[in-house]
């Protein structure tokens, strides 16, 4: 009897330390790394915002305030209708049309930020990256930017479908339209802390 206790008592004391640090590095994926820092993002904007915002004040309008504050950090060249080459996939030389953030960035972006908000306990119907305002302004960017870059999203659908050879021709525009870089929406965020516009 005198072996059994001994272990238990010593045992007690080592085992508590590793299992705690070690276990959450590794389940952070590369999704919920960005997801984690989209969302610190979005919190700075909001207690930078003026007058300072809660999150239980947000609507869906401030989301799309916050969406066209990280135009200022965006990297896709975005042709005004004035330009000679709007409306041009491949334009032949630059221009001092602005950067923009791109549509597929930006709707990722809300994609992660809307799972962040029910996750931090906001409830689903109260969700302001899910509010119809917010959809309506993806909705206009897209088509925006498509037209900019002459890329009409209805064909590039109907090209999908259909199988044939331009199927990959179309998604690769699709692409070149809507977010070659899905990060670039996360960009600023050490911006957004950092409080500058170093790029």
């Amino acid at each position: 009897m005198d072996p059994e206790p001994g272990p238990s008592s010593s045992a007690g004391t080592d085992p508590p330390p590793p299992p705690g640090p070690s276990q959450p590095p590794p389940q952070l994926s590369r999704y919920e790394a960005q997801k984690r820092r989209d969302w610190n993002t979005f919190l700075q904007y909001l207690r930078n915002h003026k007058p300072p915002l809660t999150l239980a004040r947000c609507s869906g309008a401030h989301v799309i305030e916050f969406l066209k504050y990280l135009d200022q950090f965006g990297k896709t060249k975005v042709h005004a209708a004035g330009c000679a080459f709007y409306g041009q996939p491949n334009p032949p030389a630059s221009c001092a049309c602005p950067l923009k953030q791109a549509w597929g960035s930006l709707d990722a972006l809300i994609g992660r930020l809307r799972a962040a908000y029910e996750e931090n306990g906001g409830a689903p119907d109260s969700n302001p990256f899910a509010a119809r305002a917010v959809r309506i302004y993806l909705r206009e960017v897209r088509d925006a930017q498509a037209k900019a870059r002459g890329i009409p999203y209805e064909k590039i659908r109907k090209r999908k479908r259909g199988g044939d050879g331009g199927g990959g021709s179309a998604s690769s525009s699709g692409a070149a339209a809507g977010g070659s870089s899905s990060s670039s929406a996360v960009a600023p965020a050490g911006e957004v802390s950092g409080g500058g516009a170093s790029s």
